[in-house]
């Protein structure tokens, strides 16, 4: 069976001493840090305790640097491939009929007559079937491109004209 607690004053209560103390004085004693116990070691690292000079375990490798610098290497590598693509374009136009001039040797691509694809080829080559008689700038229509052709080579046998882009010219050839 247990007993009721007291009636009456909380000994426990603030503000209130309690009934053995007098007062004025702390009721406990002060107390200090404990002492470090023998055979266990200081964990290092620990707030309040002083640092050891060196652990047990193995050192931690350094950590590898970032690549900070992988946006410049993807920027770098989108304008290679972007060069790359317009030095192809320029080269595969370069043997076109806009670089055709005067003595050249043509070859025929295709055996569509609106867009024969014309290219420039070596005159040794068994590719060669046409020569440039006359390149004359400007647009032409079939009539007129006859009348140029015959004032310019008398001894033509086609014309090709191209235009669009800028470039506007009418190409007089002859069968190699």
């Amino acid at each position: 069976m247990t007993t009721p607690p007291p009636q009456g004053q909380n000994p426990y209560a603030q503000g209130q001493q309690p009934y053995d103390q007098v007062p004025g004085q702390a009721p406990y004693p002060p107390q200090q840090g404990f002492p470090q116990q023998p055979g266990y070691p200081q964990a290092p690292g620990q707030p309040g305790f002083p640092q050891q000079a060196a652990a047990p375990y193995s050192p931690v490798p350094p950590q590898q640097p970032k690549r900070k610098n992988w946006k410049l290497i993807r920027s770098i590598i989108i304008v290679v491939i972007v060069a790359g693509f317009a030095i192809g374009g320029y080269i595969a136009s370069r043997d076109d009929a806009k670089t055709a001039s005067v003595g050249d040797c043509m070859h025929r691509g295709n055996s569509s007559d609106t867009d024969p694809d014309l290219e420039v080829v070596d005159c040794g080559s068994a590719k060669a079937q046409y020569t440039v008689l006359a390149k004359i700038k400007g647009s032409f229509t079939q009539s007129s491109a006859d009348i140029k052709c015959t004032a310019k080579a008398k001894d033509y046998q086609y014309t090709y004209t191209e235009t669009g882009d800028g470039d506007n010219f009418l190409l007089c050839l002859k069968d190699k």
